[in-house]
């Protein structure tokens, strides 16, 4: 078995362009709830402890949830719970810096040296040649710091929850692991290293922490009540989901993973959510409620993932075309014990929000398969 980064964008999004699936002649809320519903029960058939998720058409609202929110009590699991929504992360960052654009503060096109001089100038890499425009689209060619063995291998095991990490360390963990394989600007390669710079430039310009900004400009403003950026405390509170894993794979053992490490990914997955939540997010962001148009327009400006799929790459969000002929912007998160994704038309009036309670770290399992198939399909019937 592979490792594999606790993003699985590529992977997911190449999917959502390749799997098949057929649409009901009915198109409507009630038809995509039961589609998400028959999804959710079976993706706990497939080991996952819970899946919820919503489906959104216009104003009307209807909820998914099968399993439980903790093994241990074996209660309901509660579709308007929160859970850790991992490099769905990605979005609120990259909203902030394109705020900051559209005051001035900033351009996307800056180098990354001119916010963080010397930050990236080691093993052949220069923070001169790369834009923060190609931070957030990931074609800035910067390495993966999750793909360090001992590191990698200490959070999929859960050692860590409390260890503390300043983000230039993670970013010299990841200029380490290799000499650039491509110049800046020429190939889309997903790292969460972008997303740690891109936090480093907030905090230059702003000298607040990604957190508080976030916090500032987008959770208070839209009443996202369920949603938090933790920066210290691994533990969760109040409504939540817990989260699992299957060490290795899925088998009889699984280990609440529910408290883990916030700071390994900070502004490229520390957050946490709900479905109502995001999906208002979503919402918020496809329509230009939170960025003027020429952010708005540079946000869905994509760049291929791959020579042979429909998908593209925006500034964290992404693009494709799904089997059923309609698009959808989204993105997906994958933290320890976490697997999320949401999925919204460009105006925003439809949407399908689902997260499930299981990961292990390993891209294209049953379960995320089925329930991603769920997703689809109930989008395809909005």
């Amino acid at each position: 078995m592979k490792l594999v980064r606790t993003t699985v964008a590529a992977a997911t999004l190449a999917a959502l362009a390749a799997l098949v699936t057929t649409t009901p002649a009915l198109a409507d809320a009630p038809s995509a709830q039961r589609l998400l519903q028959a999804g959710a029960a079976k993706g706990v058939a497939d080991g996952y402890p819970a899946v919820v998720g919503l489906v959104r058409q216009g104003d009307t609202v209807q909820y998914a949830a099968a399993g439980v929110k903790d093994l241990a009590g074996r209660t309901p699991a509660d579709p308007k719970a929160q859970f850790r929504i991992g490099s769905n992360t990605k979005a609120f960052t990259s909203t902030v810096l394109l705020q900051l654009e559209a005051e001035g503060r900033l351009s996307i096109d800056d180098s990354v040296a001119k916010w963080l001089p010397g930050a990236v100038n080691a093993n052949g890499y220069d923070g001169s040649k790369i834009t923060v425009r190609q931070l957030l689209n990931h074609t800035s060619g910067l390495p993966e710091y999750m793909k360090d063995a001992a590191f990698g291998l200490n959070y999929a095991g859960n050692l860590q929850p409390y260890q503390t990490f300043a983000p230039q360390a993670l970013v010299d963990l990841a200029l380490r692991q290799h000499a650039p394989t491509s110049a800046p600007g020429q190939t889309w390669s997903y790292a969460n290293t972008n997303y740690v710079l891109a936090g480093m430039v907030i905090t230059a310009v702003t000298g607040n922490t990604p957190a508080a900004e976030i916090q500032r400009r987008i959770i208070t403003p839209l009443g996202l009540t369920g949603t938090t950026f933790p920066t210290s405390d691994p533990t969760l509170h109040g409504n939540y989901l817990h989260g699992y894993q299957y060490p290795g794979g899925l088998g009889a053992v699984i280990l609440d993973v529910t408290t883990s490490d916030v700071q390994t990914f900070g502004p490229a997955g520390a957050m946490v959510s709900t479905a109502d939540d995001l999906a208002a997010f979503g919402r918020a962001l496809m329509t230009g409620k939170l960025l003027p148009p020429a952010q708005e327009a540079e946000l869905k400006t994509t760049v291929p993932i791959a020579a042979n799929s429909t998908a593209g790459y925006g500034l964290g969000i992404s693009h494709a075309q799904l089997p059923c002929g309609q698009w959808a912007w989204g993105h997906n998160g994958a933290v320890l014990g976490y697997f999320s994704d949401w999925l919204s038309s460009e105006d925003g009036s439809k949407q399908v929000v689902r997260a499930n309670t299981e990961f292990h770290l390993m891209a294209g399992t049953k379960g995320q398969q089925d329930t991603e198939q769920a997703s689809i399909d109930a989008y395809c019937a909005l």
